[in-house]
């Protein structure tokens, strides 16, 4: 059955679709159509969705339904918008298009493009030897059937064994081996979320995960994250878990997507002991804790608090590793690691020998691996900032101990805007409303430091070209208000 998005809706999400100054200003209705194709590209208007009608749309715009009409018809021609009279028009896109390595749609004559909107790092050389190595080890699992829900033992030990050395006591029986964490997290939702269930995410949070919860059809309550340290407010936090008491809590203490965030012992320790007083359960994504930058030191695993198995721990290998390796796990307690497994059956069965295999053996190296990774990192890290400092002064970035990702406060709200011009020069990148559920945050980017760092000073000096031709229209949208007293 294809979904509907109302015309103030979509109007929230267009957000200031038409503020684009510059030489080359487009008309309303052009400037209309490419805001929507703008919103397809990133995700946030899915495919297949029907629009509002043109007189809906307009009234809610506050705009004429000629521009409107217009613009469907230019959607239309671009293949973008299919119509049938009497039905409506929904949602496509046209045949010149495919999957991006983002899960979003992206044209095909694109392999040019500097892709800011990944925030992952190629594969590393030990990948070639710990495949050859695992087909060495793969006949030992020929004469069996190959399913393993819960994962095969060797990978299990493996990760239980690196929670135990963080301070986690871990036993095998507690980790489900999954295709990634997006895959545990969805597993996860399957089993401790009915749809329509109450959830509490942090703002600005993970589009994947945002976009699995609503998969849940789940009622969201947002905490939102300031952008100075230490981000998370504890008394607003605490409270929120008090007064909405979800039945589940998403959260990324260790350096936190996008904002690089990283969580206090103190506050973790608060989190959990409130969320087992209001009966909500955390959902703990630890993606890139295997990434702290500059000497720092992390703190214990959330888990690592509790005392009433109400923290599932969910993590994996694309960040520190590679993504093109899907594996990820689950850490709970053992009876709900047997659910999970029962619940996975119904799903996919379980996970590729040979890919597990692999990741033992990349385990096995770990160290050495991650050393590498935490020096390129960092050189990366600051070849951006130093990069946005020369390029992009007035932009304000606080600089992440940890992680893959840099989170910027533009100096307007301009995101969505500057998404669009910077795909014409050939930068991609995830616009702040990618990060949110209502359309806001469009003050902010992300902006990965995965690439490298000379990739990453020429995609920003096209990014500062082209936010500085935003403004040559001399209007001034995006300025601060003046105070007249």
């Amino acid at each position: 059955m294809t979904s509907q998005v109302r015309g103030v809706q979509l109007a929230r999400l267009l957000g200031q679709w038409h503020a684009l100054p510059g030489r080359r200003r487009s008309p309303d209705y052009a400037a209309l159509a490419g805001a929507v194709r703008g919103l397809l590209a990133d995700g946030r208007l899915p495919l297949g969705v029907r629009l509002p009608a043109e007189r809906e749309l307009a009234e809610a715009l506050k705009i004429s339904r000629t521009t409107v009409t217009a613009a469907y018809r230019e959607l239309r021609e671009s293949g973008h918008l299919a119509s049938r009279r009497g039905a409506g028009s929904w949602t496509m896109l046209p045949g010149t298009h495919r999957v991006a390595s983002t899960g979003l749609w992206t044209p095909l004559d694109d392999r040019d493009m500097i892709d800011l909107g990944v925030a992952a790092l190629a594969a590393p050389p030990e990948l070639l030897p710990a495949a050859r190595a695992a087909a060495e080890d793969l006949p030992r699992y020929l004469g069996g059937a190959g399913y393993h829900p819960t994962g095969i033992i060797e990978l299990r030990e493996a990760v239980a064994r690196a929670y135990t050395e963080r301070g986690l006591p871990t036993s095998p029986d507690q980790i489900m081996v999954t295709n990634g964490t997006q895959h545990a997290l969805d597993l996860v939702l399957r089993l401790a979320l009915a749809p329509g269930g109450n959830v509490l995410v942090e703002a600005p949070s993970y589009p994947n995960a945002l976009a699995a919860l609503a998969a849940r059809r789940a009622r969201i309550t947002t905490h939102g994250l300031a952008v100075e340290e230490p981000g998370w407010d504890a008394d607003l936090l605490l409270g929120a878990l008090r007064q909405a008491r979800p039945k589940l809590a998403y959260l990324i203490p260790d350096f936190q997507n996008p904002t690089g965030h990283l969580m206090s012992a103190a506050l973790r320790e608060r989190v959990v002991a409130t969320a087992h007083a209001v009966g909500t359960d955390l959902v703990v994504d630890e993606s890139f804790v295997d990434l702290p930058l500059d000497g720092t030191v992390l703190p214990p695993p959330t888990a690592s608090f509790d005392r009433h198995s109400r923290v599932i721990t969910i993590g994996g290998m694309s960040k520190p590793f590679w993504g093109g390796l899907r594996i990820g796990w689950v850490r709970a307690s053992a009876p709900q690691v047997q659910r999970l497994a029962a619940a996975r059956v119904g799903v996919d069965m379980a996970s590729p020998v040979l890919d597990q295999l692999v990741a033992v053996h990349l385990l096995a190296d770990a160290p050495a691996i991650v050393a590498a990774r935490q020096a390129q990192l960092t050189a990366q890290r600051d070849a951006l900032l130093a990069a946005l400092a020369q390029r992009l002064p007035e932009w304000r970035v606080t600089v992440p101990h940890g992680g893959v990702t840099l989170w910027a406060e533009l100096d307007g709200p301009i995101s969505s805007a500057l998404a669009r011009a910077a795909e014409e020069v050939g930068v991609r990148l995830a616009p702040g409303p990618r990060f949110g559920l209502d359309g806001t945050l469009e003050r902010f980017l992300r902006l990965p430091f995965t690439l490298p760092a000379a990739d990453l000073a020429e995609a920003v000096g096209r990014i500062a070209a082209v936010r500085y031709d935003l403004d040559r229209g001399g209007r001034s949208q995006w300025r601060e208000p003046a105070v007249i007293a």
